[in-house]
């Protein structure tokens, strides 16, 4: 087994609309983040019908299932951008926006089971592809959305962005409260 040395991101590699995100992740290793808290979301969401699974806690506001579609396309952008990065492509990586996303992917006509299913199999892609990074890897930098950014930076980025996604879940959905 070998041993992973990632390092907490400086200020400078972070972009400052995700430092929020990063700072809800106080561990050390985001790789062991993403492969616990892929359990404790499917936990939250567990037992959450379609119907409810449909509610918004505000006009204008994503459905719970537009929130599960949200995660799994950020994780997949996020990770698409770590591994160019860490491949050393210094291409600079253009933003999106993900309020057009979510109602192009039609989220709400699919079931909840089926979106989770697809946030579990998006983390299992990102954990393969986040251990096979050496220290180097984790310290590479790059452009995205005009900004700069790293490996580590973007590894963090992830499970802190479901972290927040969660709270908001649970706090305005009232997913996941005891009943």
């Amino acid at each position: 087994m070998t041993t992973r040395t990632v390092g907490r991101p400086e200020a400078d590699e972070i972009p400052a609309h995700f430092v929020g995100y990063i700072q809800r992740v106080s561990e050390l290793d985001p790789v062991t983040v993403c492969a616990a808290q892929i359990e404790e979301t499917a936990s939250v969401l567990h037992g959450l019908s379609n119907d409810a699974a449909m509610y918004r806690y505000a006009r204008g506001k994503w459905s719970v299932k537009e929130v599960v579609g949200h995660l799994a396309d950020v994780e997949r952008i996020m990770a698409y951008r770590a591994l160019r990065i860490a491949r050393g492509d210094e291409t600079p990586l253009p933003g999106f926006d993900e309020n057009a996303y979510v109602p192009i992917a039609k989220f709400d006509v699919r079931s909840l089971a089926d979106l989770v299913g697809e946030l579990r199999t998006t983390r299992a892609a990102t954990l393969a592809l986040l251990r096979t990074f050496d220290t180097d890897a984790w310290r590479r930098r790059g452009t995205a959305s005009g900004k700069p950014v790293s490996v580590r930076a973007l590894a963090f980025i992830i499970p802190g962005h479901e972290r927040h996604h969660l709270d908001i879940l649970r706090t305005r959905y009232g997913v996941g409260e005891k009943q």
